[in-house]
């Protein structure tokens, strides 16, 4: 009980945080009655002057970094993920930037020397002050002497000091009131809060482990090894630990900084080309992709080669939705509307009771404005976003890694454009998808999937001995229910209606908690409301 009244009052500062910067009052409000309308009324009242000034995605991006790392994060996963808040807000989400204050170099050192088990003098010959620093971690520049007695600068990632715990409490307030509204209000359980709150968990656990970040990075630079143009850091593993990823320094120029890239005497169009095809073959190629890839991550070497940095975030994408995404591009590029639908019905993405002709006709109306427009205004990204648009009308559960792409694509589009405005995003892409269609779907793509079947058959045919066992005790226990039905023990019947007693009496007391903190910081705050809305003459009436 305490926990729970421990996490109702961090959600309560989160949501007063989020009113005061005026990030409730900034979201639509079209469709909302009752108690939520009174709320988001109320949220109006106590708004700072000043954020009503600002845009949506500055509220948003003031308030997030006011509540700390954990709620940084959350936006950022919300971002790619439209379907739940719209993508309006989805927008201006994605850009939420960190702006996390830095932590003290000391601090930095404790967290190094646990996980490495080493004094910092023993590992380093000098450890510099903090360059940059993000919600989960910072980074500091390092020097190691190397074996010839030279020395190599590399950077040094490093966690922020009790940020796991921090995320732990934050994610439990959260995880609670997601409960109480996935059970108490039916509009908000079609978004399944708790398990968008689940994914998040998982996601951060991942992140906040160092030594599967640099596993990350180094699956990447196995897969980038004969990329032209496109390399990543390498990295120290004898200085990597849970807490702590070290790796190469790049010396580069930032992405963006044309004119030191025009000085330096780089083809900005070929950078352009570079970052699209490399970002398509990572998709297609190895379903494996950077998803973090704004400008703050991307370098350009001496020798030319794009750089990116920070693999704390990584897109997967299985044979199926690898083949979806290429196939929809190239249907696009050829204006072939009837194999989109197809690869759509084929992949179980749109039920089969819709008809595929009309959802041929729906792809021609994406497709063929777009082959009115000129190659360089033409989005990838934005084809996409209105695929998904259209295929809501027909019943298609987006998938997440879907999303993640397409807001990947945004990006690398915005950056490639951003270097040469003029940028053909489809003469770009078009040999890598086409290369990809011809290898897997054609004839060596073909005999590709007969050995795949082969190897599956086999893998059955040995498993047969087993899998008999397991449907004949499948089948009895099956028999056994329908002969004598399905029995819990008295101990078994009374902790399951304990436990459910429980949990509604603690829902109560949240929900009782919270409203009344709600109230009480309203009227404390505007003592002149308590009259504007009557409650004063009341209670001078009653006494």
């Amino acid at each position: 009980m305490i926990i729970k009244i421990a996490s109702s009052v961090r959600f309560i500062r989160a949501s007063w945080v989020l009113a005061r910067e005026g990030v409730i009052s900034a979201l639509p409000a079209e469709e909302l009655t009752g108690l939520p309308s009174l709320g988001y009324w109320i949220a109006g009242l106590v708004a700072r002057r000043k954020s009503r000034k600002a845009n949506r995605s500055e509220r948003i991006s003031q308030a997030m970094n006011k509540l700390g790392p954990f709620y940084v994060k959350l936006g950022q996963f919300l971002a790619t993920r439209p379907d739940i808040v719209g993508r309006d807000v989805a927008s201006d989400l994605s850009m939420l930037q960190d702006r996390i204050k830095t932590f003290p170099t000391y601090a930095a050192i404790t967290q190094i020397e646990s996980s490495l088990n080493h004094r910092i003098n023993d590992l380093f010959v000098k450890f510099g002050e903090p360059i940059a620093a993000a919600s989960i971690a910072q980074v500091h520049p390092a020097w190691i002497r190397k074996d010839d007695g030279s020395m190599r600068k590399v950077a040094v990632k490093v966690i922020r000091p009790g940020l796991k715990q921090a995320f732990a409490r934050d994610f439990k307030s959260l995880l609670l009131i997601a409960n109480v509204a996935e059970q108490r209000v039916p509009s908000v359980r079609r978004l399944q809060p708790v398990n968008v709150l689940e994914n998040l968990q998982q996601i951060t656990r991942l992140e906040m482990d160092m030594r599967l970040e640099a596993a990350a990075l180094s699956e990447m630079a196995d897969n980038t090894a004969g990329d032209p143009g496109f390399r990543v850091p390498k990295i120290d593993w004898e200085y990597t630990g849970r807490n702590v990823l070290t790796m190469e320094w790049v010396d580069g120029i930032k992405i963006l900084d044309k004119n030191a890239l025009t000085i330096a005497g780089y083809n900005l169009n070929k950078i352009a080309t570079t970052l699209m095809q490399s970002f398509l073959r990572h998709t297609l190629h190895d379903g494996f992709f950077h998803a973090d890839m704004h400008p703050g991550n991307l370098f350009v070497d001496r020798g030319g080669s794009v750089v990116a940095v920070d693999f704390g975030i990584m897109g997967r994408l299985g044979k199926k939705e690898k083949r979806f995404f290429a196939e929809i591009l190239y249907g696009f590029i050829q204006r072939d509307y009837r194999r989109i639908s197809e690869i759509h019905f084929e992949a179980g993405y749109v039920p089969r009771y819709h008809d595929i002709a009309s959802f041929a006709q729906a792809n021609r109306a994406i497709g063929e404005p777009i082959h009115g427009q000129s190659v360089e205004s033409i989005s990838m990204s934005r084809l996409l976003a209105l695929l998904f648009e259209i295929t809501e009308l027909f019943d298609m559960q987006i998938r997440p890694e879907l999303l993640l792409l397409q807001k990947t694509m945004m990006v690398v589009e915005g950056v490639a454009r951003s270097l040469d405005p003029k940028f053909n995003m489809w003469k770009a892409a078009e040999p890598v998808i086409g290369e990809w269609i011809i290898k897997n779907q054609g004839p060596s793509g073909f005999a590709k999937d007969i050995n795949e079947g082969i190897k599956v058959f086999s893998d059955l045919v040995r498993r047969t001995p087993e899998l008999i066992v397991r449907f004949d005790e499948i089948t009895e226990g099956l028999q056994n229910i329908s002969i004598n039905g399905l029995h819990f023990d008295d101990d078994t019947i009374k902790r399951l209606a304990n436990m459910q007693a429980q949990q509604k009496r603690s829902d109560h007391y949240a929900l009782w908690i919270i409203a009344f903190c709600c109230i009480a910081i309203i009227f404390r705050l505007y003592p002149d409301l308590i009259s504007y809305i009557g409650l004063g003459q009341t209670f001078h009436g009653q006494r």
